[in-house]
C-alpha cells in the first residue's frame, strides 16, 4: 500500500496511518505522511488493504494498492 498524496487534512491522515500500522509512533507517522509518496504497509491481504484504504481516503489522502 502506497500513500500517494497527503490531502488537506494532515492530522486525520496521520491518525489513520497510525491506526493502520501497529507500533508506529507519532513522529514516524508524521514523517511518512509528509513524505508522500511512501509505502504504508506491505504484505497485507486484499481485504485488509481495502479497509485501510477506505479509512485513509475518508481522512482526505490518496492511497494506491499494488
Amino acid at each position: 500500500m502506497i500513500l500517494t498524496e497527503m490531502g488537506a487534512n494532515k492530522i486525520a491522515v496521520i491518525k489513520e496511518v497510525r491506526g493502520a500500522v501497529p507500533g508506529l509512533g507519532l513522529a514516524e507517522a508524521k514523517a511518512l505522511v509528509e513524505g508522500a509518496p511512501k509505502t504504508i504497509k506491505e504484505g497485507v491481504t486484499k481485504q485488509e488493504a481495502d479497509e485501510i484504504k477506505k479509512k485513509i481516503e475518508a481522512a482526505g489522502a490518496k492511497v494506491e494498492i499494488k
